[in-house]
């Protein structure tokens, strides 16, 4: 994705074709590299893939395969004439690294389904190694297929310059849970995702900067979320239950909770045994008053712009849980 690698979406290499006629694409010396006939009304796009992304793509495959010692599936087909020149760059630049003891191959995207698939039914984990494209197709696909929905994913892609971007799936339809919201009082947006990536980044962090406190909190915000998945304290759909703010409370308590618990660091104990114990001692009233606001309609002053006031008032309902957060 890097430097605008493999981008599908709008840029400026898009056109509507205004006439019938060739589009070609020269370079400086009037050489054709491909050309395609076209009609009026058609949108022609350009893809550009550069040298140095493929690099840090390779790398970066070889560095997953490495650390999570799975075996790692380049999707590119070798009948499709784009594939076939960025196979040339992989096995180029697979050269520049240590691949002993890696299961590292090339598939077609085919193949590669299939081989995936088969993996994923005897409960074994594949690398998949794409492009943009397919990276967007198989972050829905997969976890459909694993999981029922896509909103329960975390996609981290590492940057070139040393940064990260951890993306989550939608929690779901934006329009529909404001829609319930205005009208009932609950949001059944699942936050999932966004603890997900939370953790990650947090973990990131740690090793960039070489911090044990972050990478304590990243661990406890883990086992923070397992626990919440254990103890089914997702959104309900449902009106009257539990809903986005309630899951937000059960996620502080159990990550309060464990770093309370810890022994790796002291400070971090101490520092989070109040509030662990807090949340706990009040949970059945912190329930109680985020239920009590559902099943009347609410405002909250726009859909795009909303009114920062009244968001709060609505997302912050309960003065027991507010009082112990700040």
């Amino acid at each position: 994705m890097a430097q605008k690698a493999e981008e599908y979406g709008s840029h400026d290499k898009t056109f509507e074709i205004g006439f019938g006629g060739t589009v070609q694409v020269v370079d400086a010396d009037g050489t054709v590299y491909l050309e395609h006939e076209v009609e009026a009304g058609d949108i022609w796009r350009a893809c550009q893939t550069k040298d140095a992304p493929i690099q840090d793509w390779v790398k970066l495959a070889v560095t997953r395969a490495r650390a999570s010692q799975t075996p790692a599936i380049f999707w590119l087909d070798e009948n499709r004439a784009h594939d076939a020149q960025i196979i040339e760059k992989v096995h180029q630049y697979l050269k520049d690294h240590d691949t002993t003891g890696l299961d590292i191959s090339i598939a077609s995207p085919v193949e590669a389904t299939k081989r995936t698939l088969r993996r994923m039914k005897d409960g074994e984990d594949t690398i998949s190694v794409t492009g943009n494209v397919l990276r967007d197709y198989n972050t829905d696909l997969f976890p459909i297929l694993e999981v029922g929905t896509s909103a329960k994913m975390l996609s981290i892609v590492p940057l070139m310059n040393g940064g990260g971007l951890f993306e989550t799936g939608a929690g779901g339809s934006a329009p529909k849970h404001v829609q319930q919201f205005e009208q009932e009082n609950h949001l059944r947006w699942d936050s999932l995702g966004e603890f997900l990536a939370l953790a990650v980044s947090l973990e990131h962090f740690a090793v960039k900067y070489d911090n044990q406190k972050a990478q304590i909190i990243a661990d406890a915000l883990d086992a923070a979320t397992e626990k919440f998945l254990l103890n089914r304290k997702s959104p309900s759909r449902k009106v009257n239950e539990l809903d986005n703010r309630g899951s937000h409370y059960y996620l502080a308590l159990y990550w309060a909770q464990e770093l309370a618990g810890q022994s790796k660091d002291a400070e971090l104990a101490t520092e989070f045994a109040t509030l662990a114990k807090l949340l706990s001692d009040n949970e059945t009233k912190i329930n109680e008053e985020l239920i009590a606001v559902q099943g009347k309609p609410m405002d909250i002053g726009g859909y795009y712009k909303a009114d920062p006031v009244k968001e709060e008032k609505a997302m912050r309902p309960s003065a027991t849980l507010n009082s112990i957060i700040g």
